[in-house]
């Protein structure tokens, strides 16, 4: 007790003297930061899986060609989850003697569990969301079908030999799944009315799809339940693979949250490290003193170890509470974009803000501390003995290997700790061995430079440690904050690359090719443009190296899902736009035999080029050879394959032909004349998965912007202690030059060459840590082509020189105001 009151008068007291205002301000606004940005991040996560949800119309989904056993669904009720079903499948419409095939789902009551659903009606043309699907005996449409079959509301439509009353039109469906071959104008019936169309007859091509919701708890015992029992034919739905255009988006989006996460990490460890060295030097004296007063090392170092853990309490509660309204803060004006229910801030995410806190503040201040046992007691009389250096090297080993755990905790993603780490601290040393070297050639050189100049290097070059520890700070601070800022804009400029203005939103399939003139010739007559032609081969993977295919795949995985159902197969002269080729090469000429594999799927299944591959098409076996492996942007609105064969393989298969093309809104009607031109062809409409990608896209675009602006507001943290550190050494110097005659103009002009030069060699450094880093993550971790970014060599530097400047000109503003005797008598 006697040295906790110790430690409370002397916290008092070097609080009221400022001893502590930046070390204070250093770890609030690192608090602040990583507590804004766990929160931030974690509900943001947490809300855009709830949305992501609603894009299967539930928490999870079973897919199953026939129903499923009894027992799960009783499992599903006795732990609490709510259950819902759909059938979907395909159906000819006749009505007005007009012919549409149509895709037809049957909907239980509970349907939707997640999401709703959109409707329209003649005498409401504005949309409402439901919660609900149709009533017994009614069915909701497309307008689309009302066109092509000459339809009013109100009138009867027959499915099957079920007549229907047309109530609704349907404008939005959450679960409308993302493949290309699924869409067809839609009917929605309600489930009960299905039996009485009979059309679902034994070998019906039917898909049913049973969706549950509940708790967290209730469905991972669910998924653990159902998993070992799946079958061939069934599997558990999942929104990074069932709807890869979302799922990679979302992908990349967390990663760059655990990104930012990172780069606050860095930056506030960096501030307090800095605020730190300078609070340990500026009580020297004062350790010296309680040496002479009988305190031993061990006493001293509680001591401060003890004001330093009721600071970070007490500040990491401020912070944490900070924290929580800026998160709060973040949440409202991005009011507009969110989901309309959000999640609740996670109170473990505030009490780690906390422990985070004290971790960086012990991590990063422990070092400057240990100096201080080590202060003699004859200082007290010799100012200028200074305490022997402690061994810090093991202490910041600790340091770095406990903010490496936070990190992982924070992305969750050991390769990208493992990566920036491994990156910055070998830059570092580099940088540190260049910048030596850079140092001990200027000061060859400095005899030579006009006297103003000689004046700017002498503060650099005193103290060459100090000086190369400085420009490090100041380095990896940029570095964080330009390695944000190149994948925020790589993201965003992906993100609208997915989406560009006439974004294709309609695809056309089962063109036979002696129809391909004259499908071309008639959307030239109707002005539209399409995409190049795809031909379209269906076949099935059954040997890999004649190894059946069924003994290499892991049940549930991709290559489990992609083998058990026939594939489109396509083939082409050339590699298709944004597919990255990631090992082997591509075919040069015509050479039969050959087929490129998607990676992941490739991964999945352990092929690798050279690999014998054997397919079934038509009753027909053919045998390829894996040429290359490719890397895919599944998140494009764009035909992917996962095979793609060389010219001269596939030619002899029966095979149609697919396009894509844009199409307002007012030309809608051109579809219906198509269809009557192409009664074998099926188009497919994909505007509701634009919207759902733009609205989804303008959310993480937001979150990345402000995530972004909390790194900033980091960074001025550092930029400032590193200022503050040298500041009570500069304010002596210049008293000393005043007291001997120089100029403020003078002090000025050498304190802003200091400063442009210390400022410009960090803006190197950190540009040159920053492409380091993103070249490492962009290849191994995001799988994204990398380009240099050459605006940054010139651009950071003169930024960071200039920012430098104006916050050392501010921090020493009050030298150059104040007599050169008063300033000599305060210090």
């Amino acid at each position: 007790m006697h040295r906790m009151r110790l430690a409370l008068r002397l916290l008092g007291r070097e609080s009221r003297a400022g001893e502590l205002t930046l070390l204070t301000l250093a770890l609030l606004i690192a608090v602040t930061g990583l507590t804004a940005a766990s929160l931030f991040a974690d509900r943001l996560q947490r809300a855009m899986t709830m949305q992501t949800a609603e894009f299967l119309a539930a928490d999870l989904v079973i897919e199953s060609a026939e129903p499923i056993p009894a027992d799960w669904l009783a499992k599903a009720r006795q732990l609490g989850l709510k259950d819902a079903q759909k059938i979907e499948f395909s159906s000819m419409l006749i009505e007005n003697n007009e012919l549409l095939l149509a895709s037809v789902k049957a909907v239980s009551a509970a349907y939707p569990l997640r999401g709703q659903l959109k409707i329209t009606d003649a005498k409401h043309p504005a949309e409402t969301a439901v919660g609900h699907g149709p009533e017994s005996g009614e069915a909701w449409v497309e307008r689309r079908i009302l066109s092509a079959l000459k339809l009013n509301f109100g009138d009867p439509l027959t499915v099957g030999e079920k007549k229907l009353r047309i109530t609704q039109i349907l404008t939005y469906e959450p679960d409308q799944q993302g493949g290309f071959y699924s869409f067809s104008p839609r009917v929605l019936i309600n489930a009960n009315d299905l039996e009485a169309t009979r059309v679902i007859q034994p070998g019906s091509h039917v898909h049913r799809f049973f969706q549950f919701s509940g708790n967290e708890d209730a469905l991972t015992a669910f998924r653990s339940f159902v998993k070992p029992q799946l079958n061939p034919s069934q599997r558990l739905l999942d929104i990074h693979e069932d709807r890869p255009e979302l799922g990679s988006a979302l992908t990349r989006a967390e990663q760059f949250l655990g990104l930012s996460s990172i780069i606050v990490v860095i930056i506030a460890g960096v501030a307090i490290a800095m605020a730190a060295r300078r609070y340990s030097e500026r009580h020297f004296d004062a350790s010296a003193l309680l040496r002479c007063l009988g305190c031993t090392q061990r006493e001293i170092l509680r001591l401060y170890c003890l004001q330093f853990v009721i600071l970070g309490l007490i500040v990491g509660a401020l912070g944490c509470s900070f924290g929580w309204l800026l998160q709060e803060g973040l949440f409202l004006l991005l009011r507009a974009l969110l989901p309309a229910q959000l999640p609740p801030p996670g109170i473990m995410a505030i009490a780690f803000g906390v422990c985070a806190g004290l971790t960086i503040l012990f991590g990063f201040a422990l070092p400057p501390i240990l100096r201080l046992k080590q202060v003699p007691p004859l200082r007290v009389l010799r100012h200028e003995l200074e305490p022997l250096p402690s061994s810090a090297w093991l202490v910041y080993g600790l340091a770095l290997a406990l903010i490496c755990v936070l990190v992982w905790r924070y992305t969750g993603d050991a390769k990208m700790t493992a990566i920036v780490t491994g990156v910055t601290l070998g830059a570092l040393l580099l940088l540190a061995l260049l910048i030596f070297g850079l140092l001990a050639a200027i000061r060859k050189l400095q005899p030579r430079m006009p006297l103003s100049w000689r004046f700017g290097w002498q503060g650099i070059l005193r103290q060459p440690r100090a000086s190369i520890g400085q420009i490090l700070a100041f380095g990896v601070t940029l570095a964080a904050i330009l390695l944000s800022l190149i994948i925020r804009n790589e993201l965003v400029d992906t993100w609208r690359e997915q989406l560009p203005e006439k974004a294709p939103n309609h695809f056309a399939l089962n063109i036979f090719p002696d129809q391909l003139a004259h499908f071309k010739q008639s959307l030239q007559d109707k002005g539209i443009e399409s995409s190049p032609f795809y031909p379209i081969v269906r076949g099935r993977l059954t040997h890999i190296n004649r190894t059946p295919v069924q003994q290499i795949v892991t049940k549930g995985s991709q290559g489990d899902n992609a083998t058990h159902r026939e594939l489109n197969l396509t083939w082409s002269h050339e590699v298709p736009a944004e597919n990255l080729i990631e090992a082997g090469s591509w075919w040069k000429h015509a050479e039969p035999g050959l087929v490129s594999v998607e990676q992941k799927l490739a991964d999945s299944l352990k092929i690798k080029v050279g690999d014998r591959l054997t397919f079934s098409s038509g009753g027909q076996e053919f045998v390829a050879t894996v040429a290359n492996l490719r890397a895919l942007r599944w998140e494009s609105m764009k035909p992917n394959f996962y095979m793609i064969f060389s010219p001269g393989t596939l030619e002899a298969y029966p095979h149609t032909l697919m396009t894509s093309f844009y199409l307002d809104e007012a030309n809608k009607n051109a579809l219906n004349t198509l269809a009557k031109e192409f009664p074998g062809m099926s188009i497919l409409e994909v505007d509701r998965i634009l919207r759902q990608l733009q609205t989804v896209f303008r959310q993480l675009t937001q979150a990345v912007n402000y995530l972004f602006y909390l790194a900033l507001l980091a960074a001025l943290t550092v930029l400032f202690a590193a200022v503050y550190s040298s500041l009570d050494q500069r304010i002596h110097e210049s008293a000393l030059l005043r007291t001997f005659g120089a100029s403020r103009t003078f002090l000025r002009k050498i304190q802003v060459i200091e400063f442009f030069c210390l400022g410009a060699i960090s803006g190197l450094t950190g540009v040159l840590i920053a492409e380091l880093l993103s070249y490492a993550l962009y290849r191994q971790v995001m799988h994204i082509p990398f380009h240099p970014h050459l605006e940054l060599w010139l651009a950071a530097p003169l930024l960071c020189a200039a920012a430098v400047v104006l916050s050392g000109l501010w921090g020493l503003r009050r030298v150059i105001n104040k007599p050169p005797l008063r300033v000599l008598r305060e210090l």
